[in-house]
């Protein structure tokens, strides 16, 4: 009876059964780091496989693949590590007007770099009722509105973050 009982209590609790990671809570991690749902422009392409039995994990961490920005990889570092790349549908590319005289480009002006690389930072994340903060270094520079890399401790891989202005980044999908 009890061996009966304590699936469904399990699957009551939180959805893990089994030590099993929830693929919907990884979806929604996803959805928050990139800002869009899943499908929409800017969100994952797919959600993940519900198939996938992965262990468990108490703080799946999540970085950019590359600098292209077209894959979120989701990894676990505890007793079982495990790592997920999920793709993320590209923002689409302004299409430009096609000109009959050729005319001078524009001069971009730099955006101002607020964060510095190897500069101590704050990294705040949050919502209505809470708030938490951590210390941490920039991996590279970047200016407000930006993502930035943020190493907060030695044995993990960096976080991103948007940088908000000198010495201070938020985690995306917090206070948006």
């Amino acid at each position: 009876m009890i061996a009966i009982l304590l699936p469904i209590a399990l699957a009551a609790a939180g959805g893990e059964t089994g030590g099993f990671q929830s693929t919907e809570a990884l979806d929604k991690l996803v959805e928050r780091f990139v800002g869009a749902p899943i499908g929409a422009e800017g969100g994952a392409r797919a959600a993940v496989d519900k198939r996938l039995k992965l262990a468990a994990c108490d703080a799946p961490e999540l970085s950019w693949r590359s600098s292209a920005e077209d894959a979120v990889v989701i990894r676990c570092q505890g007793p079982k590590q495990w790592r997920l790349f999920v793709a993320i549908d590209a923002l689409p590319k302004p299409v430009a007007a096609p000109t009959l005289a050729v005319a001078p480009a524009p001069v971009q002006a730099k955006p101002e770099i607020v964060i510095k690389r190897g500069d101590p930072i704050l990294i705040e994340a949050g919502s209505a009722g809470f708030s938490i903060t951590s210390d941490g270094v920039a991996m590279a520079d970047a200016s407000a509105g930006g993502r930035v890399l943020v190493k907060v401790d030695d044995k993990r891989p960096p976080i991103a973050a948007i940088a908000v202005e000198p010495g201070r980044a938020r985690l995306p999908g917090f206070g948006d």
